[in-house]
């Protein structure tokens, strides 16, 4: 397995930096699956009964903890992985990955078959998960490095793969679950089949393809920045000193509080403006409407990280927050007044702000303490996101099943809701606010020494 090895990737003489792109993104559109998830939870609740759920059939609040299991793992696994994908580089990761996304798929449709839903669990949610954690973290701290002169621009190249890939999944969910629909079963096992094969062969491509750059390798004319106003250090903190600040658990918080507040509506997008706008929106058009907001998850992660290069971090969260605070208090009106137009249109952009915060954290973190231990601060990072892929399902879904069973009608039953995740993202802008650049005392004075210190912990 030597092919797997860091020194096997490091780029030759004249290798483009731009091939790391397609690498990423041969991975992330892959994962990005997850976010298409919610087209299947209908269909599984109606295994059994195939046309209308029975009573031995699942229920969404069951469901719903697939989804939430699988962030909890992706993001135990980024952390707890974090330093293994810095150390062994990209390759390697992403080959760990592919095994682990794909046997989640089938592991899941042996579940599936068995009608055993704590299979799925294990399967989609936990060995999929690892294979999500790792998946995602596996290239943002190599396009960083390629890419030191716009880090945004970067890490929003790779990220986007991972907003746009229910773009592709969602309509190719439905229609694998067509072509295996029969009057016997729904087609669901079948269609994971396909799409875990699918997965499997484009991850590995992507870590055939991925390379590092040589030590000590920098753009043509690229000249590193100084010490600014704009929150950007020169200096490195060590992976496990950067828990020491209050930078990092500030962050922690805003990514968590941005990411709750997306991720419950995300995971229920295609059930939510079924019933919202029942009669006049068909599971066809909502699995239309997952795809059109995977496109804005996807597009925002670029745009918005792009941006922020020049406009900063903390400004672009700023812009997050504010807005997403409007646009969720509008969601309720939207099905007051029986809007769909203005229900796509909040949650597109809603959607293009969850994706463009998971894109410039990353840059964020880079900002904060450096580029050398980026990768591994990242994955410790994101388990915030397995915080708020608990939080935000749990809200939604109990929220609206705890309504629904006192007499509220099912349109409006995601109302509380909506003005809950406008509250919490008022609580994100506060802790957005109070970041300022991490102390002298925790930067890396002597950089061996830190090296050999994260050698024998790597030893322990």
């Amino acid at each position: 397995m030597s092919f797997l090895a860091r020194e096997r990737t490091v780029a030759a003489p004249g290798y483009s930096r731009w091939l790391i792109p397609p690498a990423a993104l041969c991975v992330h559109l892959c994962i990005g699956q997850a976010y298409a998830f919610s087209v299947f939870n209908l269909p599984l609740t109606k295994l059994l009964g195939i046309t209308q759920s029975t009573p031995d059939d699942w229920k969404l609040t069951d469901l719903g903890w697939i989804f939430s299991i699988a962030i909890v793992f992706l993001g135990l696994s980024a952390a707890v992985f974090g330093r293994w994908v810095e150390e062994g580089g990209p390759r390697r990761a992403m080959f760990t990955a592919a095994l682990c996304w794909a046997g989640g798929f089938f592991i899941s449709a042996v579940g599936v078959y068995a009608h055993t839903l704590w299979i799925i669990y294990l399967g989609y949610g936990v060995l999929g998960g690892i294979g999500l954690g790792i998946g995602y973290i596996s290239p943002v701290s190599t396009l960083i490095k390629w890419f030191p002169d716009r880090p945004g621009m970067a890490t929003g190249m790779a990220i986007m793969g991972f907003g746009g890939g229910a773009f592709i999944a969602s309509p190719l969910s439905v229609w694998l679950m067509g072509k295996f629909n029969t009057a016997a079963h729904v087609g669901v096992a079948e269609a994971w089949i396909c799409m875990g094969v699918i997965y499997l062969v484009f991850m590995m491509v992507g870590a055939a393809i991925v390379r590092v750059p040589p030590e000590g390798w920098a753009p043509e004319g690229y000249v590193a920045p100084s010490q600014s106003s704009r929150l950007i250090t020169t200096h490195n903190v060590f992976v496990y000193e950067a828990l020491k600040t209050p930078q990092f658990w500030l962050i922690w918080w805003v990514l968590c509080l941005n990411v709750t507040a997306g991720i419950g509506v995300l995971g229920q997008a295609s059930a939510m403006s079924q019933e919202m706008f029942k009669g006049h929106v068909t599971a066809v058009a909502a699995s239309g409407f997952v795809g059109l907001f995977s496109l804005f998850n996807m597009m925002g992660r670029f745009i918005w990280s792009s941006t922020s290069d020049y406009i900063g971090r903390k400004n672009t969260y700023f812009c997050f927050f504010a807005l997403g605070t409007l646009l969720y208090a509008l969601v309720p009106y939207s099905g007051a007044i029986g809007s769909v137009a203005l229900f796509v249109l909040c949650y597109a952009v809603i959607f293009s702000m969850y994706g463009g915060g998971f894109a410039t954290v990353p840059a964020y973190l880079r900002d904060m303490f450096g580029t050398r231990y980026v990768g591994a601060i990242h994955g410790l990072l994101l388990t915030a996101w397995s915080a708020a892929g608990i939080f935000g399902p749990v809200l939604v879904n109990y929220i609206r099943e705890y309504n629904v069973t006192h007499g509220v009608p099912a349109a409006q039953a995601y109302n509380t809701t909506m003005y809950l995740m406008a509250g919490l993202l008022v609580i994100g802008f506060i802790c957005n606010a109070c970041i300022r650049a991490v102390d002298e005392r925790h930067y890396m004075r002597d950089e061996p020494a830190a090296r050999n210190l994260a050698a024998a912990q790597g030893d322990d």
